[in-house]
């Protein structure tokens, strides 16, 4: 039915009507007619376009179009990755660094290394270093025989994902290692973890804490003497930030986690198997999905309207974690990637939602406020962002309006 109508829409958008075509039967035919016309844009072909609008108060469908073709997502690639990491790890989750020391305390000595060990916390910046230093400095030790010791084991050592441009690292997201810090000057792609290690050992030193050897890389060893740990927000907080700013690095990193804690793999692909197989458990209808990476850079990843507007009802819907799900979407005037769209009455703060742009993809899913779920997915070889944008923003008002 999708590819019949969207074959009427071109026809419209050109100037004429097929002899006999009329409107779906399910939907309200002003409303259907309505949504048509604010997705019709220049240099948007229709048959690579997807929508569909449901009525949250009925469940009916009042708008469907491509609902289940395999399209780009870009970045509401992230929306399945925040179902499956709320509701497997919870939104009180914490991701944790650790301070252990290879050696032996003699007084106020540190006979050997401390390794500083990263669990993936995505959000690990300055701050959470010097409490571990306080922490550090606080049990009495004033002096580290040997080095500050970065370990990145949890995690693999790819620094991108499938399908990524090498240009998209330190441009669209840093280098993925489970450790580290943010706003950390680091040197190559595999320069995460010794950076971190050289942030900590000035963190410790301006503590009172002199740390003789050079910063480096390694693992800590199995039986190592915990010393310090540190705890991030909770994940309620983290896929707040993600959503609404669509951080990239730290989807990537909850990607990862999710293969970690549940798969024992802290690997993307890991991940992305667990990420399907949660959206299999909460119902939603995976054909034509395909989770390649967290954030939606990658040119091999698929998702159809239908499965976002699956995911979306899957959150909203789930007692444990609608809370979080909905409100780590933009609000439209208000917050996020939507702060300075729909700004304007009637669709200021009625909309909420995750955007998504590449240069070949531009998406739109999430609510009107209690009244209806929608997804829209436009593809191009590129696709024109501001116009897609522009269709995206009529169609919602349409919603907003009806």
């Amino acid at each position: 039915m999708g590819r019949a109508h969207l074959a009427l829409l071109a026809a419209v958008v050109a100037g004429g009507l097929p002899a006999g075509a009329s409107a779906r039967p399910h939907a309200t035919p002003s409303l259907d007619t309505a949504l048509d016309r604010a997705l019709a844009a220049p240099g948007i072909a229709p048959a690579h376009t997807a929508a569909v609008a449901v009525d949250l108060r009925t469940g009916a469908t009042v708008y469907s179009a491509n609902a289940g073709r395999s399209l780009l997502p870009a970045s509401v690639e992230k929306l399945p990755v925040t179902l499956a990491a709320l509701r497997l790890l919870a939104p009180s989750y914490r991701f944790r660094t650790e301070v252990v020391g290879d050696g032996q305390r003699v007084g106020r000595r540190w006979d050997g290394d401390l390794d500083l060990v990263g669990y993936g916390d995505p959000t690990l910046g300055p701050s959470d270093l010097n409490a571990l230093a306080r922490d550090i400095a606080a049990s009495g030790i004033r002096r580290v025989t040997g080095r500050v010791v970065g370990d990145e084991s949890y995690f693999d050592t790819r620094r991108d994902a499938p399908g990524w441009k090498t240009s998209y690292i330190g441009v669209e997201s840093r280098p993925l290692s489970a450790l580290s810090v943010e706003g950390t000057l680091f040197d190559g792609f595999n320069g995460s973890a010794v950076a971190a290690a050289r942030a900590f050992t000035e963190t410790l030193e301006r503590r009172g804490v002199a740390v003789r050897g050079t910063p480096s890389t390694g693992r800590a060893p199995f039986d190592a003497l915990a010393l310090a740990v540190d705890f991030s927000d909770p994940l309620v907080t983290v896929v707040r930030h993600m959503n609404r700013e669509s951080d990239n690095f730290v989807s990537e990193m909850l990607l990862k986690e999710l293969g970690a804690v549940v798969a024992g793999h802290g690997t993307t692909a890991a991940g992305a198997r667990v990420v399907g197989s949660e959206l299999e458990a909460a119902g939603v209808d995976v054909t034509g999905v395909r989770i390649a990476d967290g954030s939606g850079l990658s040119r091999r990843d698929r998702l159809t309207a239908d499965a976002l507007i699956g995911t979306l009802r899957a959150g909203m819907d789930d007692p444990a974690i609608g809370g979080a799900f909905v409100t780590s979407l933009s609000v439209a005037g208000i917050s996020g990637t939507l702060e300075h769209r729909l700004e304007h009455r009637p669709t200021r703060s009625q909309v909420i939602a995750k955007t998504g742009t590449t240069n070949v993809a531009c998406a739109l899913a999430g609510f009107v406020r209690r009244r209806y779920v929608f997804a829209i997915l436009q593809n191009g070889s590129p696709v024109p962002y501001w116009t897609a944008r522009a269709a995206q923003d009529r169609f919602v008002t349409v919603l907003v309006r009806s």
